[in-house]
């Protein structure tokens, strides 16, 4: 039973994403998918936070809770519409630019359409970390040093987990992306790894799903988010992971999940986690086994009838390969 707790499209996420959001789930179902979560970013709070491609097509904040409440309309639409061949979630990525966020938060997942959001982290000291290398300097030259922004951004995700309670926390690890050395160990940064330690703690504390995400490898890192040492620190402690390909458009739909099962294997994952309707409408986990998923996730366009038409004919060349 293939499936993705972490999606966005172009059609609610334009500039950063691609494709509108029925493609993705056309996609989603051709790939074999029988689980797949929408999860828009939230929007942002002050015109600060707004990204550089927004700045330039002098988009504002106020563009931005409209078009969130419009993807929840059509989520749920689509939910519907599909509901014989997927089961649809209905979320949102949270951000955690500052605590103050922790109000739109609130007020955006006490909606009764949206099952779960996800903790996310993408800001430290209010500076986007994995925009570009620009940002990331910036960052680093106000954190001091590159481990102290390690530091930093686990110490924010700490706090966002704390406020936020989330049930599922996204690409633990993302501060790894820019950095000089993204696929370095982690476990020889003292002051790194207490903080990581403590993080997955409050993770199996809270009952959250920790987040194997796949968009780092398409991202051009070794490993997915979390990080094999991280993923085996946190399977001693009895923890739970999902899986998310956190796909930006249809080309991404189960982008290097191949790889990911045979990671997942190689640090001994054999149980992956996601959430389930009951009949009462309550949210409950369901447990799925790594070699269920494998079989029914599709390498390869199955049925070309649910395939959006700009991916026929298959391409020999495969994203999720």
């Amino acid at each position: 039973m293939a499936f993705s707790m972490h999606s966005h499209s172009g059609e609610f996420c334009p500039g950063h994403a691609k494709d509108n959001l029925e493609e993705v789930i056309q996609t989603a179902i051709a790939r074999g998918m029988k689980t797949f979560a929408l999860t828009e970013h939230m929007p942002r709070m002050e015109d600060a936070d707004l990204y550089p491609e927004e700045i330039e097509a002098n988009h504002t904040i106020s563009i931005l809770l409209p078009r969130h409440h419009s993807f929840i309309t059509h989520a749920c639409h689509l939910r519907t519409k599909y509901s014989s061949q997927i089961t649809i979630l209905i979320g949102f990525e949270a951000e955690w630019i500052r605590s103050s966020y922790h109000s739109l938060i609130t007020t955006l997942s006490s909606d009764p359409a949206v099952d779960f959001f996800i903790g996310s982290v993408h800001h430290v000291h209010e500076i986007p970390i994995d925009y570009d290398k620009s940002f990331y300097a910036k960052a680093v030259e106000r954190a001091g040093s590159e481990e102290k922004l390690f530091e930093d951004y686990f110490d924010a995700q700490f706090e966002m987990m704390q406020v936020t309670k989330s049930r599922v926390v996204g690409h633990f690890d993302l501060i790894r992306l820019m950095a000089e050395e993204p696929d370095a160990e982690l476990k020889s940064k003292k002051g790194v790894w207490e903080k990581i330690v403590r993080n997955l703690e409050a993770v199996v504390e809270q009952g959250a799903l920790l987040e194997v995400n796949t968009s780092a490898l398409r991202k051009g890192l070794k490993e997915p988010y979390p990080k094999g040492e991280i993923c085996e620190e946190f399977l001693k402690m009895g923890g739970k992971f999902t899986l998310s390909d956190d796909s930006h458009g249809i080309a991404q739909v189960g982008t290097n999940y191949v790889k990911a099962f045979d990671f997942l294997e190689s640090v001994r994952i054999g149980e992956l986690w996601t959430f389930d309707k009951g009949e009462n409408g309550d949210l409950g986990e369901k447990a799925v086994k790594l070699q269920d998923i494998r079989l029914s996730f599709r390498e390869r366009f199955g049925l070309l009838s649910h395939c959006p038409a700009k991916f026929r004919p298959i391409d020999s060349s495969d994203p999720a390969l």
